[in-house]
């Protein structure tokens, strides 16, 4: 009989051990009312010392950005190949230093914007990269000093999928967990959690063009081992689909399997950049009808939804090397000063939207990012920049914390751009 109580009081404490491991404390205990957005945090500059080859600038020859950053306010920069205006060397940032990644908590504080996913690629989470941990270490610090709300997105993104599945993930979380304590911060805590549970995204289920099957790299084991292990589960799992994920067509897998690996996440993130445009007439009318039907189906699979949103596109300066068959023209999706961000983010506030996605933070390579970048990129004759329409270094920032003063009814929606006074 003592044995069989003792069997029993074990069983009991097991689950508990979760919590041990996560902590019930947050500040930021629902994404609903918040504007979330990603982070790569992959750039790297020579002199960093993290012995990168091929630097996130690159040279006259071969570049992979399409917008240059507005590094006036680091508090350390590195000199590039390219040239200023007035014949000067342009310089980058490294986001290796910790006080880049602390410049830009330090810039979501100031102006209103909730916090960032933090993106882990799968290579980074297989190998242990270091520089990458480092970057991740660096993060936690300035949310919990920000007070900014911080989540780990893994990235399927480097996953082969030819005997190769998601396993090294689930040793990498149990790595984030007990080591840099991701979900148990020093200081203020700050990780999101959603239904009282810390969220962890999965990006990169359905997308036609990858070299995995998601039915055979072990989706539903990492699934299940996030949500129910009783020492580093009871996470909620948020996961980055298509654009058309409901329907199962366009740039989506046709592969029912796809829903039901929806139906056992919590949150759902459908990724809609380049798949909009304000080139387009009336395209914010099919991306309203887009996300009423999908909140819709949603609802009926009680699942939650989060929309996603971008300034602009512009992927030129690699697709030119990457895909030479299809070379991307410079600001395909123009941003019209800000217009076209806020189209989307007043379209989604007005039918009803009570959490955003926004792609991406520091994305220079596509030219998604809302930090600080500059109205006078470098001149070049071989490798164009966008600029910003005549807009302040910091205009997107402004309007993503607009964005989400109005997402909490602090503010009335405004269909029209605000302006500063």
């Amino acid at each position: 009989m003592r044995r069989i109580l003792s069997a029993f009081l074990i069983l009991l404490t097991v689950p508990a051990l979760a919590q041990l491991k996560h902590s019930k404390e947050t500040q930021y205990p629902s994404y609903h009312g918040l504007v979330m957005a990603g982070y790569q945090g992959w750039f790297r500059a020579e002199g960093d010392g993290s012995g990168a080859r091929r630097f996130a600038y690159g040279d006259e020859t071969r570049s992979g950005i399409d917008m240059w950053p507005d590094v006036s306010e680091y508090e350390k920069t590195y000199p590039t190949p390219f040239k200023n205006a007035n014949g000067e060397n342009a310089r980058f940032f490294s986001s290796l230093d910790k006080s880049t990644v602390d410049i830009h908590f330090k810039w979501m504080q100031e102006y209103g914007v909730d916090g960032v996913f933090m993106q882990r690629f799968f290579g980074a989470a297989k190998r242990r990269d270091s520089s990458s941990t480092i970057i991740l270490k660096n993060a936690f610090a300035a949310a919990s000093k920000y007070k900014r709300a911080i989540a780990v997105m893994y990235d399927l993104s480097g996953l082969a999928g030819k005997n190769e599945d998601c396993s090294a993930i689930i040793e990498d979380w149990k790595y984030l967990v007990d080591q840099l304590k991701v979900t148990n911060q020093a200081g203020a805590k700050t990780y999101l959690h959603h239904n009282g549970k810390p969220i962890v995204a999965i990006w990169g289920v359905g997308f036609p063009d990858r070299p995995y099957n998601i039915r055979n790299i072990g989706l539903e084991k990492l699934i299940n081992f996030l949500k129910n292990d009783p020492v580093y589960g009871n996470c909620a799992i948020m996961i980055g689909v298509p654009t058309s994920w409901r329907t199962l067509n366009a740039d989506c897998l046709p592969d029912p399997y796809l829903h039901t690996l929806i139906t056992q996440s919590d949150i759902v993130l459908p990724w809609t950049v380049q798949r909009y445009s304000p080139l387009l007439h009336n395209d914010m009318d099919r991306f309203r009808d887009m996300y009423l039907d999908d909140v819709k189906w949603c609802r009926e699979h009680n699942i939650d939804y989060v929309p996603c949103v971008t300034p602009g596109f512009s992927w030129h300066n690699l697709s030119k090397y990457e895909f030479p068959d299809d070379v991307k023209p410079s600001g395909s999706i123009p941003r019209q000063g800000g217009r076209f961000y806020w189209q989307q983010i007043s379209t989604l506030l007005t039918a009803g939207a009570n959490m955003l996605y926004v792609a991406m933070f520091d994305e220079v390579n596509e030219a998604t990012a809302i930090f600080k970048t500059t109205d006078t990129p470098p001149v070049s004759s071989t490798t164009p920049f966008i600029n910003l329409d005549g807009k302040p270094s910091d205009h997107y920032l402004w309007l993503t914390g607009e964005a989400a003063k109005m997402l909490r009814s602090e503010k009335p929606v405004s269909i029209k751009m605000p302006e500063r006074k």
